[in-house]
């Protein structure tokens, strides 16, 4: 049957009519949506903030844990007159200041609306309690408990980080995730971990009447949201190792790290001068003065300072020269105090010790000469077209180590530090216009090179691994939180595994010889630890040379590989030998021997900050 036009028309219509009805059933009846929006004006929102997750040790134990805090909130359009002084008495404050507030919401009424504002932060107890007695003579005014951080164990604040107020640059970097007012992590584990440990807010939802008092829950609390808890974060530190070598560190400029080799787990991370916890959870009121201070605690040394790694680096090359079969473990070099080259013009100085010297012993009395040998034998090395394009292969071999570039921890602010290559110098010098010679520094760890603390840790547990490592990491897998895969991979070295035992002998004779015998680092002697272990001296032009030591114990299995960097500090067996000997010896004995009580006492009391020039 053909519809006339007439019946077209109506049948569109009754289908638009139709559409309409259905849309209109579906607001009003199906959807609550739009009737929760027309709503919103008598609706109230009160925000139930989560309990942040708590950060615990390898052994359980709580590095940061929860306490509550009362504020004092106030909904500005709510208030109404009240009495001022009676107030500012129950507060423990000042007439004018709750003035100064209100006057302060009042030019601010439009952007605050309906919202609740912080008036005070962190309310004494007693204080919270005598103002809830009350509060019916306030309306608008109201107390609100959250959780505030706390830590039973002095870790370290550059290590456990803290939590403070987002500001608008943060917000505006977290679109949509936090509004005024709202707490996140800052610095260290606590920015690390935000994601987890923050948890998810909740809130109830209350009308209000005509007369903008709170009535009744909306729903009877249908559509309030519980507040779910942080999730817990296992680390790898041990609580006990990183509180003694926060005490070892004390009155000191530097770093000391710990690592398990065989997982790359942190085991401590100490830099030093750092926060105190002490302050932790009211950074707020300490920031200035935290942020002025010269030596800059806030600054992690351990993965943020650019140091040159002086002669610890000399393992490095000899296990390249292995590799390229340039030496042998007996091939020899002499040492006249120090390497001579340009007709005798320029040396690299080096200490009085017995010469010819081999492999064992350069690493046992730490010889300047024996490694400029090595490395201007490796830059001049006939197999590679010329200079440059050996140094590139060199910086290959180095960044198998993990230097030059970050290592991909998952603790935050990680530096990559600085291997040149023959592009660099290229252009320093002139295209292929240098020679082995003119970066001849680098064969004791000096020069253009610079790596972190935590560069040089990883070095050592990759030789106690014999040629690999785990990238280091400070969190653990634990229930609902998993790291990354990659932690639990293997980073092979350029070197082959065979080589390493090569040179694990001269570290063992280094610690376990006698000082008379050349041994550097008898002063980091345990007996029955078996400690094999690198001085370091690396030079400073701003004052006296910085002291390093690199280690790992036992020889076989190893438990531990530790390297203490020290600013200032002098030769490698000044401080570092016996503050890194001394953390290996608490982890592996838990307890310091008798006879090196006096050892400990000298390390812990000594106060090199004299000797550093602040920043």
């Amino acid at each position: 049957m053909k519809l006339n036009r007439e019946s077209k028309l109506l049948i569109g219509l009754g289908a638009a009519v139709g559409i309409l009805l259905i849309k209109l059933f579906n607001i009003q009846i199906i959807d609550d949506k739009y009737k929760m929006d027309a709503a919103n004006n008598s609706m109230v929102y009160t925000t139930i903030y989560p309990t942040r997750g708590i950060i615990y040790d390898r052994n359980g134990k709580i590095l940061v844990g929860n306490q509550v805090a009362y504020d004092l909130m106030v909904t500005p359009r709510e208030v109404t007159e009240f009495d001022t002084l009676a107030l500012a008495r129950v507060l423990e404050v000042t007439p004018d200041f709750i003035r100064t507030k209100m006057k302060e919401y009042t030019k601010n009424r439009k952007s605050i609306g309906w919202q609740s504002v912080v008036m005070l932060r962190k309310l004494p107890q007693e204080t919270y309690m005598r103002f809830s007695e009350i509060a019916y003579r306030f309306p608008g005014f109201k107390g609100q408990a959250r959780s505030i951080r706390e830590y039973p164990y002095n870790a370290g604040g550059n290590l456990l980080g803290y939590v403070s107020e987002v500001d608008k640059k943060y917000l505006e970097r977290h679109p949509g995730e936090y509004k005024a007012g709202d707490y996140a992590g800052k610095t260290g584990l606590e920015a690390a971990r935000e994601k987890e440990l923050r948890g998810e807010k909740g809130h109830t939802i209350w009308l209000r009447n005509s007369r903008n008092r709170i009535e009744s829950r909306y729903k009877d609390g249908e559509m309030d949201k519980e507040a779910v808890p942080g999730k817990n974060i296992v680390t790898t530190i041990d609580a006990e190792l990183q509180n003694y070598g926060q005490k070892l560190m004390r009155n000191k400029v530097g770093s000391l790290v710990a690592i398990e080799p065989s997982t790359g787990e942190i085991l401590a991370m100490v830099s030093s001068p750092g926060i105190n916890v002490d302050i932790l959870s009211d950074i707020g009121k300490h920031y200035s003065k935290i942020a002025k201070n010269p030596y800059k605690p806030m600054f992690n040394r351990a993965v943020q300072a650019p140091y040159p790694p002086g002669s610890v680096f000399k393992l490095v090359n000899a296990l390249i020269a292995l590799q390229e079969g340039i030496i042998t473990p007996r091939t020899e070099y002499p040492c006249s105090m120090g390497y001579h080259f340009g007709n005798g013009k320029y040396k690299v100085g080096c200490h009085s010790h017995d010469s010819p010297v081999d492999l064992d012993f350069s690493i046992m009395t730490s010889c300047n000469a024996y490694y400029c040998y090595v490395f201007r034998e490796l830059l001049e090395n006939g197999k590679y077209g010329n200079v440059g394009e050996s140094l590139d292969k060199w910086r290959e071999y180095v960044a198998s180590f993990g230097f030059g570039h970050k290592l991909g921890s998952d603790f935050p602010a990680e530096l990559g530090g600085f291997i040149p290559t023959s592009e660099y110098y290229d252009r320093y010098y002139g295209k292929k216009r240098w020679k082995a010679t003119a970066v001849i520094s680098m064969a004791i760890g000096q020069g253009e090179i610079g790596c972190t603390p935590l560069h040089l840790a990883n070095l050592c547990a990759t030789i106690a691994n014999r040629g690999h490592y785990y990238i280091p990491h400070i969190v653990k897998d634990s229930e609902g939180v998993e790291i990354d895969p990659k932690y639990h991979e293997k980073n092979y070295t350029l070197v082959d595994t065979v080589h390493f035992h090569k040179i694990i002998n001269g570290m063992y004779k280094a610690v376990n010889s006698d000082f008379g015998s050349g041994a550097t680092a008898s002063i980091a002697a345990v007996p029955g630890l078996e400690i094999c272990g690198k001085t370091g001296t690396a030079q400073n032009p701003h004052g006296d040379d910085h002291s390093v030591f690199a280690c790992f114990a036992p020889r076989e299995n190893p438990k531990i590989a530790v390297v203490a960097y020290i600013e200032n500090g002098g030769f490698g067996a000044s401080y570092a030998a016996p503050i890194a000997s001394l953390l290996t010896e608490m982890y592996l004995n838990h307890e310091i021997s008798p006879e090196r009580k006096d050892l400990e006492h000298r390390m812990i009391s000594a106060n090199l900050m004299h000797k550093v020039k602040a920043k």
